[in-house]
């Protein structure tokens, strides 16, 4: 039972790792030239989708690291 815990909790742990580095940055390069982005926006479509869904993955992440703590 642990070793699909394990197993679940590196897939998990691979799809939180690429889901952080597919989101997009804020600012960008105008930052470095002094450029002030501080407008507000709004998160559409897929960028709403992948915040979303890297929410859950953080959820199940941490929901199973307990999971695993309580059976050890």
């Amino acid at each position: 039972m642990q070793l699909y815990f394990s197993i679940a909790q590196i897939v998990l742990s691979v799809a939180l790792i690429l889901a952080i580095l597919f989101q997009v940055r804020g600012e960008g390069l105008g930052g470095i030239f002094g450029q002030s982005s501080s407008v507000f926006r709004t998160k559409r479509g897929i960028e709403k989708t992948l915040f979303q869904i890297t929410i859950v993955l953080v959820v199940l992440f941490v929901a199973i690291s307990i999971v695993m703590l309580r059976i050890s």
